[in-house]
């Protein structure tokens, strides 16, 4: 596998968004629904230079979801989603937007309705 694009969170050096970011190489999609939970591996791909190189290496997950979709996401955990009136702890988040996750995690991803697209862009996140 190639060696994953680096991201770099520095706001003194970058700035605070994901703004001009540049194109990842490691790019992931699906189309599912109905009900079944999908899993995705975090990749174990080190980036050059990376400080932490002796350790799983860490990237910035970033997510897309098909518009009006409703998907759970869990990191390490089974995605479930949510059924009752009741408030309770959950291993879920709706939609979440990135996340910061290491090499050898998985995410879990459930979603009720049918044919529902998501994509998972990781970046190499350089900094300790």
């Amino acid at each position: 596998m190639a060696a994953p694009t680096n991201y770099n969170i520095n706001k003194y050096l970058q700035g605070t968004n994901g703004f001009g970011a540049l194109q990842s190489n490691l790019k992931f999609s699906t189309t599912f629904g109905g009900g079944a939970a999908i899993t995705l591996t975090v990749p174990s791909t080190s980036s050059p230079g990376s400080i932490n190189a002796t350790t799983k290496p860490r990237f910035l997950a970033i997510f897309s979801y098909h518009a009006g979709r409703n998907v759970w996401v869990s990191i390490n955990g089974t995605a479930v989603a949510p059924v009752g009136a009741t408030l309770a702890a959950v291993s879920s988040e709706l939609n979440p937007d990135a996340r910061v996750v290491k090499g050898g995690d998985v995410i879990s991803m459930i979603c009720a309705t049918a044919a529902t697209d998501v994509g998972v862009v990781f970046y190499a996140i350089q900094e300790g």
